[in-house]
């Protein structure tokens, strides 16, 4: 029995002996006395401080400017692609309207492509776009362009007597110009009695 409780005195033993040998960890560890600061140091480090502070600052702002013109970016892009969608649309829309133009007498066929074209402009509408109705309007060269230049009776000078293509708008944006006939002043004003 005496050589059994030796065996597990020499563990105790040994156990001991490598608790003594391991490092001790943060109770080793001396404390270090207290840094002192001169007064230009502290004014050094606070210099530093309030110019990390600022270059943070100015991050943030950069960051947050970042941001609006990636978004103002992409939301111009989707505006961009839905104008070039519907205004590809337009053409047919016009194929429409110069197909109802012709006297053809009232037939399924006639009312089938009014149908589709109250469709399609829906569509448009739905989306935002505007049909400029430009007879009688002051000419304005942003948003009309003009085919021709004649005298009309009963309109002013400059002014839109006819319209051959219609003209749209999406929000304001123009998307088409309306393709016009401007008047050149009245015919029946014989030109000396003119004021």
């Amino acid at each position: 029995m005496s050589a059994g409780k030796g065996n597990g005195g020499a563990l105790k033993d040994k156990l001991e002996a490598d608790e003594a040998a391991a490092p001790a960890g943060l109770e080793a560890v001396e404390p270090e006395a207290p840094l002192e600061l001169t007064r230009e140091a502290f004014e050094a480090l606070r210099k530093e401080c309030f110019e990390l502070r600022e270059q943070l600052l100015r991050r943030r702002a950069e960051f947050e400017n970042y941001k609006k013109r990636v978004e103002r970016d992409r939301q111009q892009a989707a505006q961009d692609a839905t104008a070039s969608l519907l205004e590809a649309l337009l053409p047919a829309l016009d194929s429409f309207d110069r197909a109802l133009d012709t006297e053809a007498p009232e037939t399924t066929l006639r009312e089938g492509v009014e149908l589709i074209r109250r469709q399609v402009l829906a569509v448009l509408e739905a989306k935002g776009v505007l049909v400029q109705d430009a007879v009688g309007q002051a000419f304005d060269p942003e948003v009309h362009q003009a085919l021709s230049y004649e005298p009309a009776p009963g309109f002013e000078d400059g002014t839109v007597v006819e319209v051959f293509r219609k003209g749209y708008f999406l929000g304001g944006r123009l998307l088409r110009p309306a393709l016009v006939k401007v008047a050149k002043g009245d015919a029946e004003t014989p030109e000396g009695t003119r004021e």
